[in-house]
């Protein structure tokens, strides 16, 4: 278990309200701490549509990265005439290196399940899946305990609160690559199909699983509903940025330390970058890595933005995974960007042209730019390349996969020049560059 971080005493607990349950598949005492209270009310006094309006009016949107309106979907969803709805909560956690959503589904997983089930009510869904990691095999324990502990109780199943409506929930580990995080590729992988993204439209709330209506929401999204439920949408509005209401779970990594913290957005990166505790004595901040693999490399100066879905995008940053990585002055940015290029080259299902060629053709001249045999047009193909891949790409992943050699270019391209122009790495990091540049002292 990643190491939860200690935040100040005003910021909110949603996600993280009941994470230090003695156990978190107990389900009398996670009653005790509210659990259900948001089906029970959802189902008795709000309705199916009351339910969706309430949600619509809290602001919530999608945690997944791109941010939707989670009302706007579920609208979506329930108003196509179809003989069966699904609902998908995706807690695959595609970064492998952030453990945000595993977090979550492990210390809280009645959250999950009653704001899995709210959602299946709202939307009229019989059927709804949780897609985990088929190696996060305790993971896989407490949520089928906790869906059993549920349907004993009446919380799932047949006429759920004697409201006609039954919720069968299952738990689905799939096998993947990062991909998985794509909504149209996790139901792919769902339905036992190859793992590729689909044209769009038309959306999943539409044509998705087995190609019925769905909803597919990441973890994070299902489990803050059952506290709007409870207490209003105006109070959740209130909470957060402007445009960006309620919390996120980040996993903080910086030389001071590591771990995740439930912020509320609109934080600024230099409180969330704070987090993790001071820079080793004699070290300075130099970038920000957030989103995960396909973030956004931010220089220092750019703490002051407000960790949001606007003012990330302003930035040429996104959430992603929830990951926010500080790097301190050792580290290389064009090397950096040079890996997490090569990461996203090798995880594209190579289904367009963009991604089967365009990603790798990235990773290419980042190898050459790192290595010493830059060529006299590199950057200006870079620039190009990326425009390209952004306009003609079949999904998220093409898009984002550019960001990190984009923002490298947009912040640091003094540094990038000392790699193009005078063959020099200035921390010292790239071989053999760094080797060159040491024999000519």
């Amino acid at each position: 278990m990643v190491t939860r971080l200690k935040t100040p005493s005003d910021w909110p607990a949603i996600l993280l309200a009941r994470a230090d349950a003695a156990d978190p598949t107990d389900l009398d005492e996670a009653a005790r701490a509210g659990a259900f209270e948001g089906l029970r009310r959802a189902v008795r006094d709000l309705g199916a549509t009351g339910v969706i309006a309430t949600v619509a009016a809290s602001g919530l949107r999608g945690r997944g990265g791109a941010g939707f309106p989670t009302g706007e979907k579920w609208r979506a969803a329930a108003g196509v005439d179809a003989p069966q709805r699904y609902v998908v909560a995706n807690g695959y956690g595609a970064d492998p290196a952030a453990f945000t959503d595993r977090t979550l589904l492990e210390v809280d997983p009645f959250a999950v399940v009653e704001g899995t089930a709210i959602t299946a009510f709202a939307i009229g869904a019989g059927d709804a899946f949780i897609a985990v990691r088929a190696e996060a095999t305790e993971t896989i324990r407490r949520l089928e305990a906790a869906i059993a502990a549920a349907e004993e109780a009446g919380f799932l199943g047949a006429d759920v609160h004697g409201s006609g409506h039954d919720i069968e929930m299952h738990v689905r580990p799939v096998q993947g690559a990062y991909m998985l995080g794509e909504e149209t590729v996790l139901l792919k992988a769902l339905e036992g199909k190859r793992g590729q993204p689909e044209q769009r439209p038309p959306y999943p709330t539409e044509r998705g699983l087995f190609g019925m209506p769905t909803v597919v929401q990441n973890v994070q999204t299902l489990a803050a509903i059952p506290w709007i439920v409870r207490n209003g949408p105006a109070a959740y509005a209130g909470i957060g940025g402007r445009g960006s209401p309620g919390t996120v779970l980040v996993q903080v990594r910086a030389p001071g330390g590591e771990g995740i913290a439930e912020v509320p957005l609109g934080t600024s990166l230099r409180e969330i970058v704070g987090l993790g505790g001071p820079l080793p004595r004699g070290r300075s901040l130099k970038a920000v890595l957030v989103g995960g693999p396909s973030g956004g490399i931010l220089p220092a100066d750019l703490l002051d933005t407000a960790y949001d879905f606007e003012s990330l995008r302003a930035a040429g940053a996104h959430l992603g995974s929830g990951s926010v990585i500080a790097a301190d002055d050792r580290a290389c940015v064009v090397d950096l960007a040079r890996l997490l290029t090569r990461f996203c080259a090798a995880e594209a299902c190579g289904k367009s042209i963009p991604c089967r060629i365009g990603t790798r053709r990235l990773a290419e001249i980042a190898d050459r730019v790192v290595e010493g045999r830059p060529r006299q047009n590199d950057l200006g193909i870079l620039a190009d390349l990326s425009a390209d891949i952004v306009g003609s790409a079949l999904c998220d992943h093409e898009r984002l996969a550019t960001l990190p050699l984009a923002s490298g270019m947009r912040y640091f391209s003094e540094e990038l020049d000392d790699h193009l122009l005078r063959s020099s790495c200035s921390a010292g990091v790239c071989q053999p560059i760094a080797v060159a540049a040491a024999t000519t002292h």
